[in-house]
């Protein structure tokens, strides 16, 4: 039983979740208990995106150091105005805007690689340099776009059973299937020998860079994704509607769990950070707290958990 405790205590994603629970009951005591419930669905709820677009980072990330995705708000934003303008506020084309949004998503990916590969610029400036061209498209595409979702789109994204998002208990569903494709498949097993050690997978004949491609076309067509399901719940698109992931995805990632060294990722992780960020701007909101304020206490916050979460690993 001590063997199974100490065990679970080892587990990254714990304290995450632990966190989220604290901050939760932080929140409730100052309220008085009301509105405990309805904190918890909200949270959870606004947690499942979070969750969706830290999967596509992990996925980068997990490829080893220097590999992120920068380019992820500006693929959400110009993501979630395609799918709306497909749409065109008709549930006949909802399955045609949710396509659409995951291809422009994939196309993204796709450059990214290309600009990776092709020209050997380091991720981190290719994926960044890719978001100022994704952004100008979208300004192009997207501005004045005041287009509303179908009426069926949006019933989903903001659909509850029992109390509890709809979308979420979609996302927990992808989250296992995601875990499955990581730890049982060819392709998950391979991302994760990369993010150890390239050369040593490419001495084991794994094709690196059709993995690579794979990955970061993976990443832009949940992004893409995202961007759609973030225009449905909120009930339009915006070319801002993912700024605040750039810092959340990295954030939920390194705070689930997973390594920045690479070559381990973390699933179950992604939700507990996700819920633990989520409660935090909710507990600051019920204080009320300003904005500054909120962002300043949130930004240490994540600093502090993601120096005290990565530090050790990153040295290992």
């Amino acid at each position: 039983m001590r063997a199974r405790i100490g065990g679970l205590l080892a587990q990254p994603w714990l304290f995450s979740f632990l966190g989220a629970f604290a901050v939760w009951i932080a929140a409730v005591a100052y309220t008085g208990g009301r509105g405990a419930g309805g904190m918890v669905s909200a949270g959870i709820a606004l947690a499942a995106f979070a969750a969706i677009v830290g999967t596509a980072q992990m996925f980068v990330v997990t490829l080893g150091p220097g590999n992120v995705d920068l380019s992820l708000p500006a693929n959400i934003g110009l993501a979630s105005a395609v799918a709306m303008k497909v749409m065109g506020g008709s549930n006949a084309w909802i399955l045609g805007g949710l396509a659409s949004a995951v291809a422009v998503g994939m196309a993204i990916g796709f450059a990214n690689y290309v600009l990776i590969r092709s020209l050997r610029i380091p991720p981190i400036i290719a994926t960044l340099s890719a978001s100022f061209v994704i952004q100008s498209i979208g300004i192009s595409y997207g501005r004045g776009l005041q287009i509303k979702p179908p009426p069926g789109f949006a019933a989903a994204t903001s659909a509850q059973v029992a109390g509890v998002s709809l979308l979420a208990l979609t996302a927990a569903g992808f989250s296992v299937l995601i875990a499955l494709l990581l730890h049982r498949t060819v392709f998950g097993r391979s991302v994760a020998a990369i993010g150890q050690n390239a050369r040593a997978a490419r001495l084991a004949n794994v094709p690196v860079e059709r993995i690579r491609l794979a990955t970061y076309v993976l990443s832009g067509a949940l992004g893409g994704l995202s961007g759609a399901l973030l225009a449905g719940y909120f009930e339009g698109s915006s070319l801002d509607i993912g700024n605040e992931y750039l810092l959340t995805s990295i954030a939920v990632v390194v705070i689930g769990g997973t390594s920045v060294a690479g070559g381990k990722a973390n699933v179950t992780g992604l939700w507990g950070a996700s819920l633990f960020l989520v409660m935090l701007l909710t507990m600051l909101n019920t204080y009320g707290v300003s904005a500054g304020i909120r962002l300043l206490t949130t930004g240490l916050v994540i600093i502090g958990v993601i120096v005290i979460a990565g530090g050790p690993r990153v040295a290992r």
